[in-house]
C-alpha cells in the first residue's frame, strides 16, 4: 500500500495553503481533488477582498486568522508578485441611525487588533468618493483586493515545489484510523479504486467537508455540524466605476450587504447577497437585480437603469443559518474528536482567502504540535 504523511482532501485556497505548509515542513503530501483543476469551488466565487478582520467576534478564530493572515498575505503577494492592491474600504451608514453601528464595528474591530480604522463625516467621506451618498462612514485602510487565482497557483508552485503530488479527478471515498495512521479509499473519474495509507488526514473539502467527514469510519457523527449553504450572486457594472475604494453598507443578516468591490483592472462588481438554498446551483438570476438596484442606489443614487449584468455566484459553506448568530470557523484536530490524525475545516467562508496561509499554520500545529 502506498504510504504518505498527509493526505490533504481539497484543491481550493486553504487547502492549496495546507499542503504548502505541510510540504514546506518536510512532510510528504498528497492533495486529493475531485475536479480537474484547483480552486473551481467556492475559492473560485468570492468578491477576491483581503479582509481587515473587522466584524468577527474577537478572540474568535475569524479573527485571530484573519488579522494573522492579512498582513502575511499582502507580504506574500509582494514576494511573489501576485497582482494585489490595498485600496481601502469604507464601510457607509447611509441613514443617521445607522451611525452608531459604525461606532460599534470600530470597537469591534480595535478589541480583534484592528486598530487604523478612521470614523469619518458625510463631509469627509465624500471627499473621498464624491458619488457616494451616507451619513457617515468607517474607512479601512487595510482592506485590499487580490488576484485569487494568482494566489493558488503560487501556493500550487510552493507545494510542488516542496515535493506535494497532486491527484485530479479523485474522490476520497472513506477513510479509517488505523494504530498507523489513516488509511484513505479513493476512486478516479474511470471508478478506479486507489488506497494508500497516512500520516494524517486533512478534510479541506469546503462545501463536501460534511460529507467527505461522514464517510470516514469510526469518526463521531455528532462532531459534524450541520451545513447550512448561502448563495451569493453577483452583478457586474457595465459602465465606469466612480468609486476607487470598496463601498460596504452595514452588514446584514447572513453577510456584509451588497457592497461594491473593483478587480486589479479598477471594473466594479456588486455583491454578493445572500440567499439561502438547499443544493449548489451557482445560476445567477437576472430578476435579482431588481433588490440590488435598490440597495446600491442607497448609497450610490446615481447608478443608472440598466447597468447591472448577471455576473457569477458563489456558495457559502456556512454552519448557522437564517437569523442564527454568525458562527466562527471550525477547525477540528485529533484532540477535539477522538477519531485518529485528522483535522476537519468546517465552514471555511469568508474571510477563508484572507486568512489562508494563517490557518495552514494552525492545522500543522495541530497535527504536529512542538
Amino acid at each position: 500500500m502506498h504510504e504518505v504523511d498527509c493526505v490533504v482532501a481539497g484543491a481550493g485556497v486553504v487547502g492549496l495553503a495546507v499542503a504548502r505548509a505541510l510540504a514546506v515542513s518536510g512532510r510528504s503530501v498528497l492533495v486529493v481533488e475531485k475536479t480537474d483543476a484547483i480552486g473551481t469551488g467556492t475559492s473560485a466565487r468570492n468578491s477576491e477582498v483581503i479582509h481587515a478582520g473587522i466584524y468577527y467576534a474577537p478572540g474568535s478564530l475569524k479573527a485571530r486568522l484573519c488579522v494573522e493572515g492579512r498582513e502575511r498575505l499582502y507580504a506574500y503577494c509582494r514576494d511573489r508578485n501576485i497582482g494585489h492592491a490595498r485600496t481601502g474600504k469604507l464601510i457607509v451608514a447611509v441613514e443617521p441611525v445607522q451611525l452608531d453601528k459604525l461606532s460599534a464595528i470600530r470597537t469591534n474591530a480595535e478589541r480583534s487588533g484592528v486598530t487604523d480604522l478612521e470614523l469619518l463625516t458625510r463631509a469627509q467621506a465624500q471627499s473621498l468618493e464624491p458619488a457616494l451618498n451616507c451619513a457617515g462612514a468607517l474607512l479601512s485602510p487595510s482592506t485590499g483586493i487580490i488576484d485569487g487565482h494568482a494566489l493558488m497557483l503560487s501556493l500550487r508552485g510552493d507545494a510542488e515545489a516542496a515535493g506535494a503530488s497532486f491527484a485530479f479527478l479523485t474522490t476520497v471515498t472513506g477513510a479509517t484510523a488505523t494504530p498507523d495512521g489513516i488509511e484513505i479509499r479513493t476512486q478516479d473519474a474511470d471508478g478506479e479504486p486507489f488506497a494508500l495509507q497516512a500520516g494524517a488526514l486533512i478534510n479541506a473539502a469546503g462545501l463536501d467537508a460534511q460529507a467527505l467527514a461522514g464517510r470516514i469510519e469510526g469518526f463521531p457523527q455528532n462532531r459534524i455540524p450541520r451545513l447550512w449553504l448561502a448563495r451569493g450572486n453577483y452583478f457586474a457594472l457595465s459602465g465606469r466605476s466612480p468609486f476607487s475604494r470598496l463601498i460596504y453598507p452595514v452588514p446584514v443578516d447572513g453577510g456584509l450587504g451588497v457592497h461594491l468591490t473593483l478587480d486589479l483592472g479598477g471594473s466594479a462588481r456588486f455583491g454578493p447577497d445572500v440567499e439561502w438554498v438547499d443544493s449548489v446551483d451557482y445560476t445567477v438570476d437576472p430578476v435579482r437585480s431588481a433588490v440590488f438596484y435598490d440597495e446600491i442606489r442607497r448609497y450610490w443614487p446615481d447608478l443608472a437603469a440598466g447597468a447591472l449584468l448577471p455576473a457569477y455566484a458563489g456558495i457559502r459553506p456556512k454552519l448557522s443559518g437564517p437569523g442564527q448568530s454568525a458562527a466562527d470557523f471550525m477547525v477540528q484536530g485529533p484532540a477535539d474528536h477522538g477519531a485518529g490524525r485528522i483535522v476537519n475545516l468546517f465552514g471555511i467562508e469568508s474571510p477563508g482567502l484572507t486568512a489562508s496561509l494563517a490557518i495552514a499554520d494552525h492545522v500543522v500545529d495541530l497535527l504536529y504540535p512542538e
